[in-house]
């Protein structure tokens, strides 16, 4: 299981670390080596190219819980986790969407070519290299590598992330704004590596931790501050302090 977990892992950290956190909110600078390999790991992560999550969750945030949103929760949670995969988006998703400015991610080469060559990358990122390398290196059975390392660590993660979505809008406080949907929800967090505290990331979009806690559960922000000691990573923005107590006090829901 040990192939399985690392793989879940470095594709977990290709979403949240960078089509999430990086490219749809610009939260840190990330030079070259790391785009790179973010781009690398969130084709492992086979949850749609760079520049289209990135565009989708645009529209999530700026029109959450409208027919807008792609994944809106009012629609209930079958609809918010996995059902809006299934159906054609709605038109206001469509329009609204169109509207949006994306020149950045356009700009970005890596987002580019990864979205050019996105197919081939996802075959092999996603499920060609995890089933290979724990067969060829140690010796593992091709089975074993290919249903846990591939097609078991593929549907974990992808239900894990779409927890954030479901799950992270309905269950939990809301200290930060009570008139939103997104919650705290500590057990998404766990299993999405910092992702749940959806409360505040709703907020404060633009923190790059995405949580007032840094050092709670909150993997991702460990590794964007890792590569930021490296010299790889630059420029966090983050909601100070004072501006968190205020807006508890004005709009939270007094919970802690």
């Amino acid at each position: 299981m040990g192939p399985a977990y690392f793989c879940f892992l470095l594709a977990a950290l290709g979403v949240t670390a960078g089509a999430h956190r990086l490219w749809s909110h610009r939260s840190y600078r990330a030079k070259l080596p790391l785009r790179i390999f973010l781009a690398v790991a969130n084709s492992m992560a086979f949850q749609n190219d760079i520049f289209e999550w990135s565009r989708d969750h645009r529209a999530h945030h700026k029109y959450s819980e409208t027919d807008a949103d792609p994944h809106n929760a009012r629609r209930g949670f079958f609809f918010s986790h996995i059902g809006w995969l299934f159906v054609r988006k709605h038109r206001d998703v469509i329009e609204k969407g169109r509207k949006l400015d994306v020149t950045d991610l356009l700009a970005d080469p890596v987002v580019r070519i990864q979205r050019k060559y996105y197919k081939i990358s996802v075959v092999l990122m996603c499920f060609v290299v995890p089933t290979l390398v724990p067969w060829y290196i140690w010796g593992e059975s091709l089975w074993n590598s290919y249903f846990l390392a591939s097609i078991l660590r593929y549907t974990i993660s992808l239900n894990i992330s779409w927890l954030v979505n479901s799950a992270a809008h309905m269950y939990g406080n809301r200290p930060y704004d009570k008139h939103i949907s997104p919650r705290q929800n500590p057990l998404v967090a766990l299993g999405a590596i910092g992702e749940g505290f959806h409360n505040y990331h709703h907020t404060f979009p633009f923190d790059y931790s995405a949580s007032e806690f840094g050092l709670n559960f909150n993997p991702t922000t460990w590794f964007i501050d890792f590569m930021c000691w490296l010299g790889l990573a630059a420029d966090r923005k983050r909601a100070t302090k004072p501006m968190i107590e205020a807006r508890k006090a004005r709009t939270g829901d007094s919970s802690a």
